[in-house]
């Protein structure tokens, strides 16, 4: 079976240097035994989106439709299947098995993504906010508290300095400092007791359409590749926020905070919180992807950070 992986999968895949060409090599094989352990017919092309994961199209023995994904070297599924059957559907794809031993999980299949339906970018919101209610519900207690110093903004913290010096500073020096005054301030405020689960990489891509589902109140897209940590639900709103940079306008600030404030609003968190995060997270980002050679779209991240400076 001839396998396709999406640019950015490849782009990571080809930045793990050997160990990722091993798992490119072997990743016929695993579908494979995954076709046969699963009684699946899968599909070689690879489906849109993700980037350390391959994801294609699958039918069960009955004839259902399915969706398997494999996780590549480093990008361990065991967190995800965890708190998939934590959610048992509600904000989140439902799940139908899991191989540890490959990696590997077993999906429903849902609809096209909420980043390529034709909305205004505030409907698009409310439904983003809707599923990540939903998915803050899952108890809190069955997950592991992050320890000292491994709160996210403090992981974001190490990630922003060791990425930018590591590829020679390519953040404008006000960026970063902006990025790292949010980043202490929201160090200074972690409070584990006001931690939820949160999905983690809650971008219009990872939404995707759902027929609704008893206890869902209608909820029109569910989330898919949740990472599930413990951290402040405001988090979630950040990643939410921290892209939609072509449809930012002339007043890239002023309309961002509407958006915060929007966002803020329906959840009932704080509004400069939010914005904190949705900053930290589009640098953290813009680096992240940088590091792994997607040249371009860490670029754009890096660039709409500076756009925001203005009005500050």
């Amino acid at each position: 079976m001839t396998l396709r992986l999406q640019p950015l999968a490849r782009a990571r895949a080809a930045s793990m240097g050997p160990d990722g060409q091993r798992w490119l090599d072997d990743l016929p094989r695993l579908v494979g035994e995954l076709e046969q352990a699963w009684g699946l017919d899968v599909e070689g092309r690879g489906l849109p989106g993700g980037s350390a994961s391959w994801v294609g199209r699958a039918r069960d023995a009955d004839g259902r439709p399915r969706v398997l994904k494999i996780g590549m070297p480093g990008h361990d599924l065991d967190d995800e299947a965890r708190v998939l059957g934590l959610a048992a559907g509600r904000g989140l794809v439902g799940l139908r098995a899991h191989d540890p031993g490959r990696n590997a999980l077993l999906l429903d299949e849902l609809g096209p993504s909420l980043e390529a339906a034709v909305l205004p970018v505030e409907e698009k919101l409310e439904h983003l906010a809707a599923a990540l209610t939903l998915v803050w519900e899952i108890p809190a207690s069955a997950l592991t508290p992050p320890g000292p110093g491994e709160d996210k903004a403090s992981t974001l913290t190490r990630l922003v300095l060791d990425t930018d010096t590591r590829l020679g500073h390519p953040t404008p020096p006000a960026v970063l400092d902006l990025a790292l005054e949010y980043a202490a301030r929201r160090v200074a405020a972690h409070d584990p007791d006001r931690c939820v689960v949160v999905h983690g990489d809650p971008h219009p891509a990872n939404a995707l359409s759902t027929a609704p589902a008893p206890g869902d109140d209608g909820l029109a897209y569910r989330l898919v590749d949740p990472d599930g940590f413990l951290a402040d639900p405001a988090y979630d709103l950040g990643v939410v926020l921290r892209e939609w940079t072509g449809r930012l306008g002339e007043r890239p600030r002023e309309r961002l905070e509407g958006w915060c404030t929007l966002l803020a609003d329906r959840c009932r968190l704080d509004a400069q919180v939010v914005w904190e995060w949705a900053y930290l997270e589009r640098v953290s980002t813009g680096l992240h992807v940088l590091d792994f050679g997607a040249e371009r779209m860490g670029r754009r991240f890096l660039d709409s950070a500076a756009t925001l400076l203005t009005g500050r």
